[in-house]
């Protein structure tokens, strides 16, 4: 019997893909209804309102060294289950008993602290059951459907909030990840190939300057993601409000539609870097996201359908290399420390997260605030610079 069990190759991707996406519909809750409901209820600056999301990209880096890393020596499917069941634990007791920026952040915390648990040992445990083939493939499938996660993460947390009040947002989301703990429990147990050395010990993973190069270049990108998923809904609505009303969308299917459509981005992505090579697809993905951000600063009082437009371009090439860079990381990882290459990975990812929420609302209100044409301008200048030094990584990583 292989690896995968009870389920073969496409039915293991598809169960994980399936849980990922669970395990996602609370990922950006708070980000979706920060603008319209959280700071105007508590009184938060753009700067707060940052700090306060950037809580859970620095939970999710605090506990992943260690939960990521302990995959290569227990069981990747029992940290994913029990990270999963966590998670949800968490979002709903936000839910339940935050009542200010401070309380929400702590929560918000454990809930990244739970996720660590489940969104990197979740890929470990599906390459772990993969057998025979080149698992690139099954690696853009799992990233790229953090997307849809996404997506729906923002499209039901604005609708319950809207409806219900933004506890019942919580609430109801924060049952999502139940379904990856039902795929972890279906899992058939594999126990990782032995690994020598300390829990800890990433000398490995800085000794291999190919995996290195992936890793600073994802954290780029995940600076800049991140930044911008904390942002879209209050960009949008500050363009709403500056035309009248007169958009073409509103921002609840906005970002819905740029969140879902970094699915097959990231998907495209993938394939065009294992066609064109992986380093030169990569760069060139990341300076036209560079380039299309430049173009959003100078638009941001152009006519709304234009402005789409550049939105539209951008949701596009920001994601599009996420699969390849972490198909190029778990490539590149030896097999004895693909655990804790993948731990560096998304620690340094998330590190990046943290920084991008803060550093966007930090930039928009010294450049006069969310209300501002101004403030965005700069916000998305800020994009544009940081997303150039990606190339430069991995440029780096192969001299």
């Amino acid at each position: 019997m292989s690896s995968t069990g009870r389920m073969g190759s496409r039915g293991l991707i598809a169960a994980m893909c399936l849980g990922q996406v669970g395990n996602l519909v609370p990922h950006v809750i708070l980000q979706a209804i920060m603008a319209r409901h959280l700071m105007p209820a508590w009184g938060l600056s753009a700067t707060e309102a940052g700090l306060m999301a950037s809580a859970y990209a620095l939970g999710y880096m605090l506990a992943v060294p260690v939960l990521v890393t302990l995959t290569d020596r227990i069981d990747a499917r029992l940290i994913l289950t029990g990270g999963s069941a966590a998670s949800g634990l968490c979002t709903i007791g936000l839910g339940l008993f935050a009542d200010g920026a401070l309380s929400a952040a702590l929560f918000w915390g454990l809930a990244g602290m739970s996720f660590a648990g489940a969104y990197m040992p979740g890929l470990k445990a599906m390459t772990d059951r993969l057998s025979g083939a080149d698992p690139s493939r099954a690696i853009a499938f799992y990233t790229s459907c953090f997307a849809l996660g996404v997506g729906l993460s923002f499209l039901l947390g604005q609708v319950i909030a809207d409806r219900f009040g933004w506890r019942a947002a919580f609430v109801v989301t924060g049952f999502g990840p139940l379904v990856m703990v039902a795929v972890g429990l279906w899992l058939k147990p594999v126990a990782p190939k032995p690994s020598g050395g300390r829990l800890l010990d990433f000398r490995p993973v800085f000794a291999n300057r190919q995996a290195l190069g992936y890793i600073f270049a994802y954290s780029i990108h995940c600076l800049e993601l991140y930044g911008w998923r904390t942002w879209i809904v209050g960009f949008w609505s500050f363009i709403a409000a500056s035309r009248g009303g007169l958009v073409p969308i509103d921002a609840l299917a906005l970002s819905f539609l740029v969140s879902v459509i970094s699915m097959p981005a990231s998907l495209i992505g993938n394939e065009l870097a294992m066609r064109f090579g992986r380093h030169a697809t990569i760069a060139r993905i990341m300076n036209a996201a560079s380039l299309i951000a430049i173009a959003i600063a100078i638009g941001v009082e152009a006519p709304p359908a234009l402005l789409l437009c550049l939105v539209f371009l951008y949701a596009v090439a920001i994601p599009a290399d996420s699969g390849a860079l972490t198909a190029g990381m778990s490539a590149a990882a030896t097999t004895s420390h693909r655990g804790a290459t993948m731990a560096l990975h998304t620690t340094m990812g998330f590190a990046f997260s943290a920084i991008g929420a803060w550093s966007s609302g930090l930039m928009l209100d010294l450049a006069g605030g969310p209300a501002s044409a101004s403030g965005w301008r700069a916000m998305f200048g800020l994009f544009a610079v940081i997303g150039l030094a990606g190339p430069l990584a991995l440029w780096w990583s192969r001299r």
